[in-house]
Order: structure tokens, then C-alpha cells, then sequence
């Protein structure tokens, strides 16, 4: 995908964005590499992101509005490419747990008892 092609899918992204008011949103498959951060950000949010690392395509990068207190979660393992992140409960609300994962359709069993376990990790 050239420049020119991803900037307008990001002017629309950031348009359906702004129009919905939306608190958190996620794209996943963002093939993003380091010469994609110019244009990853979203004015008035977070951006977190996991770029597939040695291989084509895959990628997660959820965003958060800005007024919410954040916290990434270490990946836990490699072979999933899943990203959570803890979102801070106002007042006396409970914390919010977020995961954004990308499983490529020839994963493997292995890779999806790793996810199941993260997932029971992070539900705690």
C-alpha cells in the first residue's frame, strides 16, 4: 500500500472516529513498519501498538482517548500477537481490561493454548 492510498484511509478512519465520539477503537492486520509513524497517530488519543515482528502483515494497535489513565501489560509471549491494556476505572468503577489479537489462520494449537492462558491471566 502506497502513502498516498494508506493517508486516505486514515483521513476516513479519523473521520468515522471523530463522528462516532468512540472511547476505544482498534485496528488489526496494520502492517505497519518504522517508516509508518508519521501517520499512526490520532489527535486526542493513545495509541498503543505491536507490529509483527520477522514476518509480512499482522500488527494490533488499539487507541484510547486520551483522558483515560492507561497501562500497557508486557506481552506475555511472542508467538501471539495479542497487546492488553489495563484502562483505569473512574471513581469507584473496576479497571478495564482491553486485548486487541491478530491469529493468522494457519496458527498453530500450541499458539492457541498460549493465547487461551493469557486471556485467563489477564481475566483475573
Amino acid at each position: 500500500m502506497n502513502a498516498h492510498s494508506m493517508g486516505n484511509k486514515q483521513e476516513e478512519l479519523e473521520a468515522i472516529v471523530q463522528q462516532e465520539n468512540y472511547d476505544i477503537f482498534a485496528i488489526t492486520e496494520t502492517w505497519w513498519e518504522d517508516s509508518h509513524n508519521w501517520n499512526a497517530a490520532i489527535d486526542g488519543y493513545q495509541l498503543f501498538r505491536r507490529d509483527r515482528q520477522g514476518k509480512r502483515g499482522g500488527g494490533v494497535a488499539p487507541y484510547v482517548r486520551g483522558g483515560f489513565e492507561c497501562l500497557e501489560l508486557n506481552n506475555m509471549n511472542d508467538s501471539v500477537e495479542c497487546l492488553w491494556v489495563r484502562i483505569k476505572g473512574k471513581a469507584n468503577k473496576a479497571d478495564i481490561m482491553v486485548g486487541v489479537c491478530y491469529r493468522p489462520l494457519n496458527q498453530d494449537v500450541e499458539a492457541n493454548e498460549i493465547f487461551y492462558k493469557q486471556l485467563a491471566e489477564v481475566s483475573r
